[in-house]
């Protein structure tokens, strides 16, 4: 069994149609891995070895029938812990949330059960998803697999750290703010934050998102033949549709790319992150694509207003539960919003439409917009962001950000390493609603 737990599901889904390997075989290998490396990264939550177990042996026997039922039965992945499962409590990645157990699958974790998926476990996140990082009141925190002494990223930490460390090949993360692909880029892997309503989600709000968290872009796109299946309960999901999600690479030579390398606000890029950058652009240029510089267009008002408007919405959370369980930077940042008026609040809830028109009209003239995924390394896993205070939470998500209020696709791929050996994101962001186009040009940065 040998290296099972670094096959991707492509790989899998065509191992068990030949019948080269089984189900049972393959779910076996990586809960060893997952024994083996747990108890290190701490990535999981409400771990179920036996039902996982269950499960592979019913899809064995699905595929031996020759009646598998979709395109990913057999394959081992987790969900992220906020996504709700039948039975399973969503404790929010905080010691405040009291823990009832979920009455029904949320869409993503429905749609994964009636494709065949082998769910092995749920994934770790911090106190309300609002952290790029795995510091948590409720969990021990998560760890990046390439450093112990680095965090993951977040909010999606658990997953990040569980795809890198070779958990399955599949995995579910949200995104709201860059919670897909910030951990994505620290953890070297593919993390692709749909178009706003491709894949539903419940309880929906604006900007946010699921999406699949996997080490190729093949793996996210057949992922999405799966999470992106309609359900009724998100009013703010697109109309059902049946995307080519084959994905296959984009010919570079028939793109327009643009080339963010400045954040225009929030910390400065450091100069591994940009050259790193830089040399992906010159790659798809060599190939033929037309590249060109793209300007900055988020600034400080914008940010600082969802600032506000993103405090005072946790305040308001806040009301309702003991805040002495959590944990204290988020405290101290929502209780910053208590001397806000109501004009103040307003003019923050509308730096998101700010947000999302300014980034439309500055990507507009392009297929493709490269940037960094983020502008510096992982800070220690023990932090709860890169600079550590509550009062400049956000200067790091300057370039993932804009995106989840435009409601365009967008995906971070493993681009270089650091001076510290550390991965290297960069995203790639299409124009709305082309997901499929998103992916395509993220293959094709995998074959260059």
């Amino acid at each position: 069994m040998t290296g099972l737990p670094e096959k991707t599901a492509t790989e899998l889904i065509s191992a068990y149609r030949t019948g080269e390997v089984s189900p049972v075989e393959v779910t076996e290998a990586v809960l060893a891995r997952i024994d083996e490396r747990e108890p290190q990264l701490h990535a999981l939550y409400a771990f179920d070895p036996d039902t996982a177990r269950e499960s592979a042996a019913a899809s064995e026997q699905r595929w031996r029938a020759g009646t598998p039922l979709g395109p990913i039965d057999g394959v081992p992945l987790t969900i992220k812990e906020n996504i709700a499962t039948r039975g399973t409590p969503k404790p929010l990645g905080t010691a405040a949330t009291r823990l009832e157990p979920a009455p029904v699958d949320a869409p993503a974790a429905a749609r994964i059960r009636e494709s065949g998926g082998v769910l092995l476990s749920k994934t770790t996140m911090p106190d309300f998803g609002m952290l790029t990082s795995g510091v948590s009141s409720f969990h021990e925190p998560t760890r990046n697999p390439w450093d112990l002494t680095r965090t993951s990223g977040g909010s999606s930490a658990g997953a990040g750290a569980a795809a890198a460390a070779g958990y399955g090949p599949l995995h579910v993360g949200t995104d709201i703010g860059g919670s897909i692909r910030l951990p994505a880029a620290w953890c070297g892997i593919v993390g692709f934050k749909p178009s706003f309503g491709r894949v539903p989600v419940d309880p929906p709000f604006p900007g946010r998102t699921a999406g699949p968290m996997t080490r190729t872009v093949a793996d996210a796109a057949l992922f999405m033949r799966v999470l992106s299946q309609p359900d009724a309960r998100d009013h703010l999901s697109l109309p059902p549709s049946e995307p080519d999600w084959s994905c296959p690479p984009a010919d570079p030579s028939a793109l327009r790319i643009g080339v963010q390398l400045d954040p225009g606000v929030g910390l400065p890029v450091e100069p591994a992150v940009r050259d790193a950058v830089a040399a992906a652009a010159r790659r798809f240029e060599a190939a033929g694509a037309t590249v060109e510089l793209v300007e900055p267009w988020l600034t400080r008002e914008m940010l600082d207003g969802l600032d506000r408007f993103w405090r005072t919405r946790l305040l308001a959370d806040l009301a309702k539960l003991d805040t002495g369980a959590v944990l204290p930077y988020l405290v101290e940042w929502a209780r910053a919003a208590e001397d806000l008026s109501a004009v103040d609040v307003y003019h923050g809830f509308a730096q998101m439409d700010a947000i999302a028109v300014a980034t439309l009209r500055a990507t507009e003239p392009y297929d493709i917009v490269l940037s960094p995924t983020c502008q510096v390394s992982p800070n220690p896993f023990d932090t709860p962001s890169p600079t550590g205070d509550p009062a400049r939470p956000f200067e790091h998500i300057a370039f993932t950000l804009p995106y989840n209020m435009s409601g365009q696709p967008a995906v971070s791929v493993d681009c270089g390493r650091g001076p510290d050996g550390l991965p290297i994101g960069l995203q790639l962001a299409g124009r709305r609603f082309a997901d499929v186009g998103t992916l395509r040009a993220a293959a094709a940065f995998e074959t260059l």
